[in-house]
């Protein structure tokens, strides 16, 4: 099982020069976010969500404020964090196999021997037992990002940030790996966060959901997903909770 890590988000800050002047995209964001917690992030584009998702896992380390991992201020990339995006990114040259051993490049802590029992491992965790000699172009769309999680989580990282995973794919695989995910940070007990534009998605998936608003990106507010699980979509506090949000939408559109 993964460590699960607290994350720390104090008044962060984050600006980028635009035709000589500062333009400010992420403002003022203080977010705490337990060991184990799923966290999503919604809002519309040009919020800074993926912004603030570069900014957790250290691509980019040019910012005001601080961004604490279990107290350590992230200011680089690290085996600590693991990133899934929209796009699965796999190498097409590699097997299933052999892309999963990509995550593991850098990781000097763990020997040959520990190093394909992780990827063994995580081929069983993300059910794909008989498809580790497999190419990329011979998978579906929801296997490819089945074969992107297990690379992100093959260092057994704290934190798992995933920016749109399931953006791309057609509703019923969106659906399974929803619960695909599930199971994994249930099993894993790692702390994950979600950018996502489906209201839907963070509601059935997440412990809390962040909004936030544009022009800068600021947290509008953070609401607890008071639901037991498994959720059911068709439940009235399920829709009740869907319009609650979605109405914060309608506001930005307004404005």
């Amino acid at each position: 099982m993964s460590k699960a890590a607290n994350l720390e988000i104090r008044r962060l800050r984050k600006h980028y020069l635009v035709d000589g002047g500062a333009l400010t995209v992420l403002d003022d964001i203080d977010l705490s976010i337990r060991p184990g917690e799923f966290i999503a992030i919604v809002g519309a584009s040009g919020c800074g969500k993926s912004t603030l998702l570069r900014l957790i896992i250290g691509l980019d380390n040019d910012y005001e404020g601080d961004i604490l991992l279990d107290g350590r201020r992230i200011s680089d990339t690290g085996l600590d964090r693991g990133i899934v995006f929209q796009e699965h990114r796999l190498f097409p040259w590699l097997t299933v196999r052999k892309n999963i051993e990509t995550g593991l490049l850098n990781n000097t802590r763990l020997s040959p021997e520990e190093k394909e029992k992780s990827v063994r491992e995580h081929i069983e965790l993300v059910d794909l037992q008989g498809f580790e000699n497999a190419w990329p172009h011979q998978l579906s769309g929801g296997m490819s990002q089945r074969v992107a999680i297990a690379r992100a989580l093959v260092n057994r990282p704290e934190v798992l940030l995933l920016d749109e995973p399931f953006g791309a794919l057609d509703a019923f695989t969106r659906h399974f790996l929803q619960d695909e995910l599930l199971r994994i940070s249930a099993e894993e007990g790692i702390t994950m966060v979600l950018v996502t534009h489906d209201i839907e998605e963070a509601i059935y998936l997440a412990d809390r959901v962040v909004v936030m608003q544009p022009r800068p990106g600021r947290i509008k507010r953070v609401v607890e997903v008071d639901l037991p699980r498994p959720r059911r979509r068709d439940s009235r506090e399920f829709a009740h909770l869907e319009s609650d949000l979605l109405a914060d939408f309608a506001g930005e559109r307004a404005a």
